[in-house]
């Protein structure tokens, strides 16, 4: 098994091997560009984000600073997903982002875990676990997403929130570590923010 295969298949490995920082350094020479572009070259950013990331859907936005330990190699982003500042994907393995999701600000996502035996960490081992995340979820500001997490389509992680285990679609889930709170229901059709109510209109 090559030292890449090892990377995606959740097996211990070196990440100070010489092919897998050469590439790195690659990744990250983009990600630095990307963060020194101007909001007036909206069209720059994009064709960066293209090059940088595995796959990238249409009306995706990401706000720098954005932090990726391989600049976004690793990441497949769905169409309009959105991301607000200080978005940190240690994209070690694959993180899949489904159509719409939104991210706030200071949002981590990481793939890369450590061996918690200190012999193997004093020697630099590291393993990796892919991370999916479903349609039109909101990911809450300064959440942090564990290796191996699957998140169901439409849920929403409080702002603060530990992921450690997967959760199912059409949830509100909080608190460290991560749980459900309530499923999304009808409250949910008549009001946006505490009393605040939706007019008729866009109520779904």
């Amino acid at each position: 098994m090559t030292i890449w295969e090892k990377m995606h298949a959740g097996e211990l490995y070196l990440p100070s091997d010489r092919e897998i920082l050469s590439v790195q350094t690659d990744c990250l020479e983009l990600l630095r560009v990307y963060n020194g572009t101007r909001s007036s070259r909206p069209k720059k950013r994009r064709k960066l984000l293209e090059k940088m990331f595995a796959e990238l859907g249409e009306g995706c936005y990401v706000e720098p600073p954005f932090h990726a330990n391989f600049g976004g190699r690793h990441v497949h982003f769905g169409k309009f997903v959105y991301a607000n500042f200080n978005l940190t994907l240690v994209d070690d393995t694959h993180i899949y982002v489904g159509d719409y999701t939104m991210f706030g600000p200071n949002v981590t996502v990481a793939t890369a875990g450590h061996p918690v035996l200190p012999a193997l960490r004093e020697k630099g081992y590291q393993y990796n676990a892919p991370v999916r995340i479903g349609r039109n979820c909101w990911i809450g500001a300064g959440a942090v997403i564990l290796p191996g997490v699957t998140i169901g389509d439409n849920t929403v992680v409080g702002a603060g929130s530990v992921v450690t285990k997967d959760l199912p679609s059409n949830v509100v889930a909080v608190g460290n570590p991560c749980r459900v709170l309530r499923e999304v229901g009808e409250r949910d059709r008549l009001y946006y923010f505490r009393d605040r109510t939706l007019n008729e209109e866009l109520r779904p």
